[in-house]
């Protein structure tokens, strides 16, 4: 294959990122706990307060398994805020990073049991991630504060909460880094925009996280634990507006999607088509470097590109408009974006629509991607076996006039990687 990395080594990569990880995470646990078991838990009922709400916010997660970046805010803004915790009640607490990530690993687990019996548990990278994050936050923390250097260098102030937030902020970063890397290695797509879109994404749930352990930890020092009940509830609050607006999300994705089958349920497409382009859209828009709000407009239009067949009096055969002459496959598509903007779908969703047909020089990515896409579907459909390959030279001999050569060429990886789901051929 000279235009893929082969996928056994793309499997080796990431088994071997996968276990280096996990391994790490699962030494870095046996320490925890075996040191922990060995010297005993300062502070038991601080422990054993921070280990209930850890275990409370993993028994309230939400979401389906890998479906969320944080299905579980609550039990993240715990851990951090044991991580970062140096008094309580004005108290100097003793605990080490080790019990830190002893008692979150503990409560996790606790928490995760009615979830395990349902199948609907955290993912081994989520429990790797945990691990890692709180070892990271306590390491950088705990030392420092037990002996006293934080209170010699920033005292109990301003600047104090400021060190906070600062590693807070390391803490998300590593977390993202971590989130990117693994997902780079299972999936080969670029490292930089699967770090971009980590780290747009904790804008939202991780930012509400990050902040409210830092304030727990802060409310903890000075009013005690029975601050944890109290600050629990805003990010209560924040989880059931996000846990809403995801399922806002997933209507407006199942409106569009029924919106899209109108063509083949009017027997202008074939079954499926809609879907098969739109899952090889996103796929090679991610292995070009799209970010995910690009990723989404994308696989929007991908899925309402033929929509503008509904305007025809007859419908064309498979609903290839790919063997079309390019003046009508301009009309259609141009039908088909007055038809989104009625709509009321994104406006850039209609301008990908209007210019899959134009002349690939002149069209933006995303609509480059779409009329590649779309395409390939038409060709490899009812070819057997070899409909790919056939697909792929020949979208390769059509590089110098309808397609843009880096998309042929993504789009060609992407189906050697063999990692994209489609829908199959009505």
């Amino acid at each position: 294959m000279t235009w893929a990395e082969a996928p056994g080594t793309r499997s080796g990569r990431a088994l071997t990122t996968t276990v280096a990880v996990h391994g790490l995470a699962l030494a870095l646990t046996a320490a925890a706990v075996g040191g922990t078991l060995w010297t005993g838990v300062e502070e038991p009922g601080t422990a054993l307060a921070f280990g209930v709400f850890i275990a409370v916010g993993e028994l309230a997660r939400w979401g389906s398994p890998g479906g969320d970046r944080e299905p579980a805010p609550l039990g993240a803004a715990g851990a951090l805020a044991y991580a970062l915790l140096g008094e309580t009640a004005g108290r100097a607490t003793h605990h080490g990073a080790l019990q830190v990530v002893a008692v979150v690993v503990a409560a996790g687990l606790v928490g995760c049991v009615p979830h395990l019996a349902r199948g609907r548990g955290p993912s081994a990278d989520h429990m790797a991630r945990r691990v890692l994050t709180v070892a990271f936050a306590a390491v950088c923390f705990q030392p420092l504060y037990n002996q006293g250097r934080f209170g010699a260098w920033f005292g109990d102030g301003a600047a104090y909460a400021l060190l906070l937030v600062l590693l807070l902020v390391l803490t998300a970063l590593c977390d993202a880094v971590l989130a990117a890397v693994m997902a780079h290695a299972r999936t080969g797509w670029p490292f930089g925009p699967l770090l971009r879109d980590e780290l747009r994404a904790m804008i939202g749930i991780g930012s509400a996280v990050g902040a409210t352990g830092a304030v727990m930890a802060l409310a903890v020092a000075v009013a005690g634990l029975w601050a944890l009940p109290v600050f629990c509830l805003p990010l209560l609050l924040t989880q059931l507006a996000f846990r809403r607006y995801a399922a806002v999300r997933t209507t407006y994705r199942q409106t569009i999607t029924s919106l899209a089958r109108a063509t083949e349920i009017a027997g202008y497409t074939p079954q499926g088509h809609a879907l098969r382009v739109a899952a090889l859209s996103r796929a090679v828009g991610r292995d070009l470097g799209l970010s995910e709000p690009g990723l989404t407009v994308l696989e929007y239009a991908a899925l309402m590109h033929d929509i503008g067949q509904l305007s025809l009096v007859d419908p064309i055969a498979d609903g290839a408009t790919a063997a079309l002459p390019a003046q009508e496959q301009r009309r259609i598509a141009l039908l088909g974006g007055a038809v989104v903007r009625q709509t009321g779908v994104d406006a850039e969703v209609a301008v990908v629509v209007e210019r899959q047909a134009d002349p690939y020089r002149e069209q933006p990515l995303s609509a480059r991607i779409v009329r590649t896409a779309n395409a390939y579907d038409e060709m490899a459909r009812g070819e057997g076996p070899q409909g790919s390959l056939t697909a792929l030279e020949r979208l390769r001999l059509a590089t110098g006039r309808d397609h843009q050569p880096d998309v042929v060429e993504s789009l060609a990886r992407v189906v050697s990687r063999g990692g994209v789901t489609l829908p199959p051929a009505g």
